[in-house]
């Protein structure tokens, strides 16, 4: 149906542009937004979703992609998240390809690029919405609602709750998912044109290219699905002009049926028939990719949804949606990640946070029944379109359908937002309407708005482009979540700041004192530091709650072995191996155990299997040949020796083990060439110009052997025995100089 005129359109304080020049400014405006983060590091999900992901490196095969899932593992395994995103893999794998490598530059510059252009053509989503379908002589489509368009478009292109999206690479899937939600939208749009008797006609081809756009969108993210139900409330409401109020009645009270033929001659059945089998065909087949049924979150990711009995559950969930809507409404309090303790079950119905349920539901109430029940035909339209544009694309995050593995997650309100700048640029148009006289303060109500969404996505974009700012953001946010503590700390312990770290786990664990991932991290810090005993106490503590924590038993078994407590040690390696068979780190740490005990046999064999699941583990290697070096086996060392070079070409400690059996097989030559070849890798290696002097002394080569002890004494002055060859070398050449009569 043709609104004709939007009644508080030309109240709205903004200039009138042309369309181009609209687009332009959106544009232009989200990228002004957010462009600091170009610059970017990887951060918090980018880890595994793209620096860890082999699904980007070109070695790997294509079609890996079209059976991992977005992290990277394989859909089959139970502890695949089941998140099947294959054409954002897709686009990171090009990134990586033009950039040749993982420089996020380019990863960021695409994600800016995307939103902007989303934001450009939120233009015509809302023209539509607003002002209804209507084409000009040439077949374009009209905007009867410029000024309004523009408003909720520059709302969304500003929007701050839009920076996990934008700043965050990972985002890329909602960014990818809501252009081809567009697309799909506007090419339903386009299924209907205007005939002579001013009844729209109907192009089916167009309805299936929206249909397969809506499988893009939902490829790249599953909330794609939901473009399917948008384009049915706006054939419903829009297109067959369909008065859901008076709809309703007529079926409840059964007065004045319906006229089935007048109902077929609009088409609508067919289309929703037809949308309907597209989605229900998508939703079958998603089911069958995910293979072993849905992912299994814990009550740490989703607490409502293990809330002792339905009732917590519904008032919990509603809480979280009117966190969310309060995100939606003042976007100031943004976080990373919502989990943990962040936001606290309400318990009982005294719990004052109560309020805010009731306050989320009047509003929805009143807009609801403002949407069906007003007399204006234009504001209920709108009001109906603006209500589904919000909720609809927030349906697969609700908890209604399936449990999902989150709390608030800002990205889900990527599209959501749409809908809530449709229904604020709207009320701003009426309060422009009802308040005429007061016009100068609407204007700059209207621009000091814009002016501290774009100051604030300025400021969380800077937020975004480290992991110790946008970890750091977190804590006066989210004191409680015990996730923000242990990633501030983790970020400290990768820089280096232990002692920092050692605080922000313990705080984490206190907050979460089942947090196993903090007690394990903890405990190697503690390890490294030599507090063995309480290092212990923590991963005995972190196995016993997880019992299948891989990682936590080997660590154990490591700091048992250092406590001496060898029985206990192997019982943790061969518990890690049992719940991870493909455990090369734990295989090298076990060989080390069994060298310990002169278990020399058990060590070889380790080290073996290390090498075997990992084999450019260049520990392993290096220690199989230092042991049989040192066991007097110098035939076997200087095979496994060569082995791993031909692995690891480049290796210099390998080149330097191996230079030390041939010494001693006389093979001088090789040996030094191995020797001159690490050096040239790594120069500043006294250990290798000590141990070249020692050839060069065996050699007779007594000058080169000077030099090279001098190199190695520069380098490290207390280098054991260095001192004594060299005096040893010095004694000889006076003796040469100088030979006794």
């Amino acid at each position: 149906m043709v609104l004709s005129e939007v009644p508080w359109d030309h109240r709205i304080p903004l200039p009138a542009l042309t369309p181009g020049r609209a687009r332009g400014a959106v544009a232009l405006l989200a990228l002004l937004c957010f462009i600091n983060s170009y610059d970017g590091e990887f951060v918090f999900d980018d880890s595994e979703a793209i620096v860890n992901n082999k699904d980007l490196k070109p070695t790997t095969p294509l079609s890996n992609i079209w059976s991992n899932d977005f992290w990277g593992s394989n859909l089959s395994s139970n502890s695949s998240h089941k998140s099947y995103r294959p054409l954002t893999v897709l686009t990171f794998r090009l990134n990586y390809l033009l950039a040749g490598g993982l420089h996020p530059i380019g990863f960021h510059m695409l994600n800016i690029i995307l939103h902007a252009v989303i934001s450009a053509l939120m233009i015509d989503v809302f023209a539509i919405l607003i002002g209804g379908l209507d084409y000009d002589e040439t077949g374009r489509i009209l905007n009867h609602a410029p000024k309004t368009s523009l408003l909720a478009a520059l709302f969304f292109a500003a929007h701050p709750i839009h920076t996990e999206s934008v700043a965050g690479v990972v985002g890329r899937a909602d960014l990818l998912c809501a252009l081809f939600f567009q697309l799909s939208f506007l090419t339903y749009c386009k299924a209907f044109s205007r005939g002579s008797d001013g009844a729209y006609r109907m192009c089916v081809q167009w309805v299936v290219v929206s249909i397969l756009l809506c499988a893009a969108a939902m490829l790249c993210k599953e909330q794609g699905i939901t473009v399917l139900g948008v384009n049915a409330a706006f054939d419903v409401l829009l297109i067959c002009n369909v008065n859901v109020y008076e709809l309703s009645q007529r079926l409840l009270l059964r007065k004045n049926p319906l006229n089935m033929s007048e109902v077929l001659r609009t088409g609508l059945p067919t289309r929703l028939a037809l949308m309907g089998f597209g989605g229900m065909s998508m939703l079958y087949a998603r089911w069958r990719i995910m293979g072993t049924g849905p992912p299994a979150f814990t009550e740490v990711d989703n607490p409502a949804s293990f809330a002792d009995n339905i009732f917590l559950r519904i008032v919990n969930y509603n809480y979280y949606y009117s966190l969310n809507a309060w995100l939606l409404l003042c976007p100031w309090w943004l976080c990373f990640d919502w989990s943990m303790g962040c936001v606290p079950l309400i318990k009982s119905a005294t719990d004052w946070r109560m309020v805010w349920l009731l306050l989320l539901w009047c509003i929805l109430i009143g807009l609801i029944s403002q949407a069906l029940c007003s007399q204006d035909g234009q504001r209920r339209r709108t009001l109906t379109l603006g209500l589904v544009l919000l909720v609809v694309p927030f349906l697969p995050a609700s908890n209604v359908f399936f449990r999902v593995g989150f709390v608030i997650a800002e990205r889900v309100l990527y599209l959501s937002s749409a809908g809530s700048c449709l229904l604020l640029a709207c009320c701003l148009g009426h309060c422009c309407c009802r308040w005429a006289r007061h016009r100068k303060l609407l204007c700059v109500c209207v621009w000091s708005l814009l002016c501290v969404y774009a100051a604030r996505c300025a400021l969380r974009s800077n937020q975004w482009r480290s992991e110790q700012r946008l970890f750091t953001s977190a804590l006066s946010v989210c004191p409680l979540n015990a996730k923000v503590h242990y990633n501030v700390g983790k970020n400290l312990a990768d820089r280096g700041n232990t002692t920092a770290a050692i605080g922000y786990y313990r705080e984490a664990v206190r907050l979460h004192p089942t947090y196993v991932h903090a007690m394990n991290n903890l405990g190697n810090i503690l390890k490294e530091r030599n507090e063995l005993l309480e290092a212990e106490q923590l991963l005995s503590r972190a196995v016993s709650i997880q019992p299948d924590f891989a990682a936590a038993w080997m660590n154990l078994g490591i700091v048992q072995n250092s406590l001496l407590k060898f029985e206990e040690a192997e019982h943790s390696y061969w518990n890690a191996i049992r719940f991870r068979r493909k455990y090369p780190d734990c295989y090298y740490n076990l060989g080390r155990l069994y060298a310990d005990q002169n278990r020399h046999v058990d060590a070889l064999n380790a080290w073996r299997n290390a090498t075997m699941l990992k084999p450019e583990h260049s520990l392993a290697w290096n220690n199989m040949v230092i042991l049989l070096d040192n066991t007097g086996n110098l035939g076997q060392a200087e095979l496994i020796g060569r082995e791993a070079l031909r692995i690891l070409p480049y290796d210099h400690t390998i080149m330097f083990s191996l230079a030390n059996v041939l010494g001693k097989l006389q093979k001088y030559k090789e040996s030094e060439g191995f020797f001159l070849h690490a050096l040239r890798i790594n120069p500043n290696a006294a250990s290798c110009h000590g141990n070249l002097a020692v050839l060069y002394h065996r050699w007779g080569k007594l000058e080169l052997a000077k030099k090279h002890y001098e190199l190695s004494l520069k380098l490290d002055p207390q280098a054991p025995g260095t001192k004594d060859n060299y005096n040893m070398l010095l004694r000889k050449l006076d003796q040469l100089k100088h030979p006794p009569s």
